[in-house]
């Protein structure tokens, strides 16, 4: 496949005519217009990211995925990663920081999260996924504009500034009813956090139970005045 720049006229010609159209159509687009080394799917294993594996591997079979294990995932998620790769023809793919956990606690003192929870964020999140990020024309996300204030402006395509290629969110538009009517209609495996009052799950340090009335995201740094881990902003 000739390789291709994308300029920002066609960026949002594309998003507009597939805005409204749905998730699969989204992915059709994304896989018609990258080879499949050159895109990837940015798997988090909550709710959205495992309707959407059971889309991909509908629509691309063998399709990359990748996760960000930050040696501080809960024991659910490990075993959700296990059910999802069990299930779906999907090549999914294990990405490490650069420093263990040892390491991070010698170079920066115990329990970074703690104290500075974007610097933790940084070494365990972002910078793994920018190396990955580095070697792809197009990633895959699960975001959508209902999950919170910072993501209400997303597009179904867009291009991504802070790490330079093209990013697609087929579930922009989603509501949490959508999400969870497409995983109980396929029989897609989750992760059982989500029925413990976990809407977003992340590490374990800094993931904690949403309680009525709260924020879906109120659970992510509660404490801090953090809502995101630096992946989309």
């Amino acid at each position: 496949m000739a390789e291709k720049k994308w300029s920002p006229e066609e960026i949002a010609a594309a998003a507009r005519s597939l805005e409204g159209q749905g998730p699969v159509a989204a992915l059709r687009w994304a896989y018609e217009q990258f080879a499949p080394e050159e895109i990837a799917f940015a798997c988090s294993f909550g709710a959205e990211d495992v309707a959407l594996a059971h889309m991909i591997s509908r629509v691309a079979p063998g399709a990359q995925v990748f996760y960000l294990d930050t040696d501080f995932l809960f024991p659910e998620t490990y075993r959700t990663i296990e059910a999802v790769r069990a299930a779906y023809p999907l090549r999914i793919r294990r990405v490490s920081p650069a420093l263990t956990p040892r390491e991070q606690a010698e170079r920066y003192g115990d329990e970074l999260w703690s104290r500075d929870p974007d610097l933790c964020c940084s070494l365990r999140k972002v910078e793994p996924l920018r190396e990955v990020l580095r070697g792809l024309k197009a990633w895959i996300t699960g975001i959508r504009r209902a999950q919170s204030p910072t993501r209400a402006g997303a597009q179904v395509v867009e291009w991504d500034r802070k790490f330079g290629l093209v990013k697609v969110n087929p579930l922009v538009d989603w509501k949490d009813a959508d999400v969870w009517k497409y995983i109980l209609e396929h029989n897609v495996p989750y992760n059982p956090l989500h029925d413990r009052g976990y809407p977003s799950i992340g590490c374990t340090h800094c993931t904690r139970p949403v309680r009525p009335g709260e924020d879906p995201r109120a659970g992510r740094w509660s404490g801090f005045a953090k809502t995101e881990c630096g992946l989309h902003q």
